[in-house]
């Protein structure tokens, strides 16, 4: 009973967090948010007793992502400024794409559901099985996943300096003309 407790607790808080996280209109307070939505997956992770997942979650995407975030925020963005709401159509396409993606995930989860389950039904995974899992190249294994997550996040440090070094150069040549 305590469980289900925390359990919906913990649901909530992701909800309402990814909710706010997404609709701030300052981008320092969503990622704020955000934080508390990775803090609260890994309270999932401890009730479920995946105890390497925990302190996975905690470390590097509470800790170091976030860091990254909020490091490329101030690099890139004024962070006391709101950000300007979008209207009509990228609204309407916003929410059409996101419909899109809602159905895409949804038929995903329900045919590979009762593969997963399959999956889960046995006794326990060893360390080497999951390592292979997550580091091997076959079918179902998730290097490349991996490798291309690398990528983008390399690809994500460079546009936040490249983006910057413009801002910053566009601020001097703004104030030069001003003075």
């Amino acid at each position: 009973m305590t469980e289900q407790i925390i359990f919906y607790l913990l649901a909530l808080a992701i909800t309402v967090f990814s909710i706010l996280a997404v609709t701030s209109k300052l981008i320092v307070r969503s990622a704020t948010y955000l934080l508390f939505v990775l803090l609260a997956t890994a309270g999932l992770y401890m009730l479920l007793g995946y105890h390497f997942l925990f302190a996975v979650q905690i470390s590097v995407y509470a800790g170091g992502i976030m860091v990254l975030f909020i490091m490329a925020i101030f690099l890139t963005h004024k962070p006391g400024t709101s950000v300007r709401t979008k209207r009509g159509w990228r609204i309407k396409s916003s929410a059409l794409l996101s419909l899109a993606g809602i159905v895409l995930c949804g038929y995903i989860i329900i045919t590979n559901g009762i593969r997963t389950y399959q999956f889960m039904e046995r006794d326990g995974f060893t360390m080497q099985e999951i390592g292979s899992t997550m580091l091997g190249s076959q079918k179902g294994q998730y290097l490349l996943s991996f490798e291309m997550m690398s990528i983008l996040l390399l690809a994500c440090i460079v546009g936040a300096i490249l983006i910057a070094r413009k801002t910053k150069t566009t601020d001097h040549d703004t104030n030069e003309t001003d003075q």
